[in-house]
């Protein structure tokens, strides 16, 4: 079934036909007279509340079997019988007529769906499945129930009675979101939670008259983690829900962007090694012509901004340019690639500690200390060191790491295609090249990657377990 389009109907005054005069009809007809349609309902006999509607003139009844006629005119239909037979017929004529018709309990015969709803006043949030699990629209339409509370219906009549004087003062969508913003998350609907309509009414003009600088703008250096979208913060996804500008890595996922503001300028500006398509310096400019011209700016970046994200370079530059700015933390590649690898970066029996390193420095004149990196009981998290497992392997083992060390190779982190490749140090150039390994990946080394063929849980198997050394498998 292909996706179907939301839409809220206005219904008021326009005649709609239910067919069937059961419990579902009762159910329907209860909704619809609500939303003030002209209801008609086609049944030999109406169970007793409908009846009783119909004697107070709420719904006209018809005590006849459908026919097509009976559609003339209807802007919506609904069978609710338990006759297939009629319920087909009802389809069948409603589409000959251009009729949009409902089968309860028939997705793939109905035109339209009624989704579950939540109700706050004016405000809606009607939730569908496509009819594909009912169950699970009503599941989340009773979490919401517990979560938005009545304030939310007050909001959005007071902010309706203000419509037109907050259109007025703010008459540029950016700054009118970040009126919106404050109101919605400061005083305003503090005072209508509880239920001081007096005082939140009294709030919402004082934000209107509050003179609010137009060219004050600022940037947010906000981690994407590594991909997966429920690894994303609170506090990321509501700085995505507030950005104008959004200037997004390579390897920020589609989902997550998805979960922007649909409205938002996305920029990417990714970088890869030796395809830098836009350079540190016009990151820094798009940065700052966009903060200077009153934008809420999102720099947002793989993993986490602070580690190997270039972030302390990009706050250098907005503090030297006085451009106010915050950081949302995310989920860092190592944290999320072990963890997703079934690899725990360290262990009390085998790695006391951990190293995050880069295989990519600012100039070829500062290599790795390798003595450092070399000692057993640790592991090595090494970003962006596809290019150069080779000289990792002959380096390490130069300086004393057992070439029997375990590693694992993590390939699109986090992500449906995640791959895991295994082995000993010793293979490891050899080992990725025959499995092709390609960037993104991280690499893992140390004895408690050897754990990653008993502990994994996401994802396929990891390719080439068997060369693990045995006896620390099973140690681990």
């Amino acid at each position: 079934m292909s996706a179907l389009f939301p839409i809220f109907a206005d219904l008021k005054g326009r005649d709609v036909l239910i067919v069937g005069g059961g419990e579902v009809a009762r159910r329907k007809a209860l909704t619809l007279i609500e939303a003030g349609a002209r209801l008609r309902i086609v049944a030999p006999a109406l169970e007793p509340e409908l009846t009783r509607l119909s004697a107070e003139g709420h719904v006209e009844h018809v005590a006849d079997k459908f026919e097509p006629r009976w559609l003339d005119g209807a802007w919506l239909a609904i069978a609710a019988t338990d006759d297939e037979a009629v319920n087909r017929a009802v389809a069948d004529a409603g589409e000959v007529r251009r009729v949009w018709v409902n089968i309860v309990d028939d997705a793939r015969r109905s035109a339209f769906h009624v989704p579950a709803r939540v109700e706050r006043g004016p405000l809606q949030i009607a939730i569908s499945s496509g009819g594909h699990a009912p169950m699970l629209a009503r599941h989340l339409r009773e979490q919401l129930e517990t979560q938005i509370d009545a304030s939310w219906g007050a909001l959005a009549l007071l902010f309706s009675r203000f419509r037109q004087r907050i259109r007025r003062r703010f008459p540029y969508l950016a700054r009118r979101r970040r009126f919106f913003t404050r109101a919605i998350e400061g005083d305003v609907a503090a005072h209508l939670r509880r239920h001081d309509d007096v005082a939140a009414e009294r709030a919402l003009r004082r934000l209107l008259s509050k003179d609010e600088d137009s060219a004050s703008g600022s940037v947010s250096l906000v981690g994407a983690g590594p991909g997966d979208p429920g690894l994303l913060t609170l506090h990321a996804l509501r700085r995505l829900n507030e950005a104008d500008v959004i200037l997004h890595d390579r390897l920020v996922s589609k989902q997550i962007l998805a979960l922007a503001r649909r409205d938002a300028e996305r920029v990417e500006v990714g970088k890869e090694s030796g395809h830098h398509h836009v350079t540190q310096e016009q990151i820094h400019t798009l940065m700052l012509d966009h903060a200077r011209a009153g934008k809420r700016v999102v720099r947002l970046k793989g993993g986490d901004p602070f580690v190997f994200g270039r972030g302390g370079e990009e706050l250098e530059f907005l503090r030297e340019h006085d451009i106010a700015y915050d950081v949302v933390p995310g989920i860092s590649a190592a944290l999320a690639c072990a963890a997703y690898a079934g690899v725990p970066l360290t262990h009390r029996e085998h790695a006391q500690s951990v190293q995050l390193i880069t295989a990519h420095v600012k100039d070829d004149e500062s290599p790795p200390d390798w003595i450092a990196l070399a000692p057993a009981r640790q592991t090595l998290a090494v970003y962006m060191g596809v290019a150069n497992l080779g000289e990792w392997r002959d380096r390490l083992i130069e300086h004393g790491r057992d070439p029997a060390t375990p590693f694992a190779l993590v390939e699109n982190g986090s992500h449906p295609g995640q791959r895991v490749i295994v082995g000993r140090l010793v293979e490891l150039p050899e080992r990725a090249r025959a499995h092709g390994v390609r960037s993104p990946a991280l690499l893992l080394l140390g004895e408690t990657a050897a754990m990653a063929e008993r502990l994994h849980w996401f994802g396929s198997p990891p390719l080439g377990a068997e060369s693990l050394p045995s006896p620390l498998a099973e140690a681990a």
